[in-house]
């Protein structure tokens, strides 16, 4: 068997394990696919009559509607990329469980391939975003989300979505794998859930202080946010799209490298 074949298999066999976990403890599951729907429903029914009045401008225009109808178009994308950053926060969580937990220490003495552990993490981690990402684009449609995507450009969205969400799981397990504890993992990928906040996830970016305008048009999230917004409801992307799958690539590769050396490095616990 070619090395690449054991690392396939014992990738599988991981990821096995992941899902297995999932349905024995489905708690942290459930929080993952519950909290997005509960940010939905809030900022929709709380601000949205509110916040979508005062769209205005291109952004109003692109999604149409009036007051709450026109908010929940337009906070859609960025609540699914809110979504990613959850389950990548679970990521951090199951690594840090592993790292501490002497299990690890067993792999070790096993005749398995080394990246198997943590891949069985990243694609565990992204079947609970496929899950999280339907039932949270089930509920918007529900309330009146109307994207006007052709099957082609859903298709883009959905690929968009599994990039970030690469890019976002690795830097999870590297957090994870980093962290002295489960506590500390738990806290360490929260900034992923703010990022949207300080782009163009919530409101259009040219109603922020300079100051702050300067950060959300250039930080990470904001051309993935554009990206998906464009793509679910035809508003100008531009730039965005190569941008964020720039961001998405450089990501991936960076924080793959450095979670490997964190877990290749890191003392048995």
């Amino acid at each position: 068997m070619t090395a690449l074949s054991l690392a396939v298999t014992d990738s599988a066999t991981m990821l096995r394990r992941q899902l297995r976990h999932m349905l024995r403890y489905p708690s942290l599951t459930v929080q993952l696919i519950g909290m997005p729907v509960i940010f939905l429903l809030l900022f929709v029914y709380v601000f949205g009559g509110t916040l979508g009045a005062g769209l205005g401008g291109a952004a109003g225009a692109a999604v149409g509607g009036d007051g709450r109808d026109e908010y929940l178009a337009y906070v859609t994308p960025g609540i699914l990329l809110m979504t990613v950053g959850l389950c990548a926060t679970g990521t951090a969580v199951a690594v840090a469980m592993d790292m501490t937990a002497g299990i690890v220490a067993r792999f070790r003495t096993m005749a398995i391939s080394r990246s198997s552990v943590l891949t069985g993490h990243v694609l565990g981690s992204m079947v609970q975003m496929v899950l999280a990402v339907a039932v949270l684009l089930g509920v918007a449609v529900a309330i009146g989300f109307r994207p006007d995507a052709t099957p082609l450009e859903w298709l883009a969205a959905f690929g968009m979505l599994l990039l970030i969400s690469l890019a976002l799981t690795w830097l999870s397990v590297a957090l994870g794998a980093r962290s002295k504890s489960v506590e500390s993992a738990s806290n360490a990928p929260m900034p992923l859930t703010l990022l949207p906040f300080l782009g163009s996830g919530f409101v259009p970016t040219d109603s922020m202080p300079d100051w702050l305008r300067w950060f959300a048009d250039y930080q990470p999230f904001t051309p993935v946010i554009e990206t998906l917004r464009g793509l679910l409801l035809g508003t100008e992307i531009g730039h965005d799209g190569a941008l964020a799958v720039a961001w998405c690539a450089g990501g991936t590769v960076a924080c793959f490298v450095w979670a490997r050396r964190l877990y290749e490095r890191a003392p048995v616990r």
